[in-house]
């Protein structure tokens, strides 16, 4: 038998290691190709491993296998390749997105994948009409494109702190540490990738930011946004702040890009602040999606 090669159902399949090219400032992908003996692609596999110390014992997963080829074991064979080089490289939990009730969802729930949260996504039509939100006394509002304005950019990455104790369900994420290198990558990354990045804050009366809400559009403004980080710093929670932020967001999105259809969010089931806050705006659930993970 050829090495890295396999019987699935009759058939050969040969498991293939590939350079993946998409590598991030704080983490990189390995990849698998499973094709049968003539070469013809069957299925892939990525495993993302992140190089933050907080995230460094999380995997990111990702097993896709071809509609006609299922049920033949090729995915059984890319999960135990992705398990191993999971083990390799230190990962204790491996992370996994799947629609509920999909075919992959039970896949993986039969191979001891837990729910580890459940994410509820939403759509925004942007041609609907935006409730009328009242300002928070105290506060102003700030918007921009791209990076922060130098001036803010050291408050702006202190407000992400506004994230720390999102609802994670199981999944032990730890601290999301952000300095200032990191805020100006996260945007120069979205630029690179030809997006356009629009940020909006709430500012205190000291000028610091107590909160931000992002949304990343396509470059060409067509199409739907994506609904980035919400957050809100713990002490100035409970005065709507969140609320006023989107609905500007909302406002400001459709004034710079006319053209752009709707604006997307996910949202863990049990933020049901967020949620509120999302259907108070206009949101619409479309579908569900189980964070599964694996324990090694």
């Amino acid at each position: 038998m050829i090495p890295g090669q396999r019987y699935v159902d009759g058939l050969s399949i040969r498991l293939i290691p590939l350079t993946d090219p998409d590598h991030k400032p704080f983490s990189r992908r390995i990849a698998w190709l499973a094709a049968q003996a003539d070469g013809t692609p069957v299925g892939s596999a990525f495993l993302r491993l992140n190089s933050r110390k907080a995230h460094a014992h999380l995997g990111d997963v990702e097993i896709n296998v071809h509609p006609a080829e299922r049920g033949r074991g090729t995915g059984t064979l890319l999960l135990g390749a992705v398990v191993s080089a999971a083990r390799e490289h230190g990962v204790r939990t491996l992370v996994t997105d799947v629609d509920v009730n999909s075919i992959g969802d039970s896949f993986l729930q039969r191979r001891g994948f837990t729910i580890g949260l459940t994410l509820i996504y939403a759509r925004l039509d942007l041609s609907t009409s935006t409730p009328d939100v009242p300002e928070v006394p105290g506060y102003r509002l700030m918007s921009w494109e791209g990076a922060p304005p130098e001036e803010l950019v050291q408050t702006f990455t202190d407000a992400r702190a506004g994230m720390n104790d999102a609802p994670s369900g199981t999944i032990d994420a730890g601290v999301d540490v952000w300095d200032v290198e990191r805020t100006r990558s996260a945007a120069q990354l979205i630029e690179q990738r030809g997006e356009r990045l629009l940020v909006v804050v709430a500012l205190d009366s000291t000028g610091r930011i107590a909160g931000f809400t992002e949304v990343v559009v396509a470059g060409d403004g067509k199409g739907d946004g994506q609904n980035y980080g919400t957050a809100v710093l713990p002490e100035h929670r409970g005065r709507g702040l969140a609320l006023w932020m989107k609905a500007a967001q909302i406002h400001e999105t459709r004034r710079r890009f006319p053209d752009l259809d709707g604006l997307l969010t996910d949202t863990v089931d049990t933020n049901t602040a967020m949620r509120r806050t999302n259907e108070r705006l206009g949101y619409r659930p479309q579908h569900e999606v189980h964070r599964r993970t694996l324990d090694l």
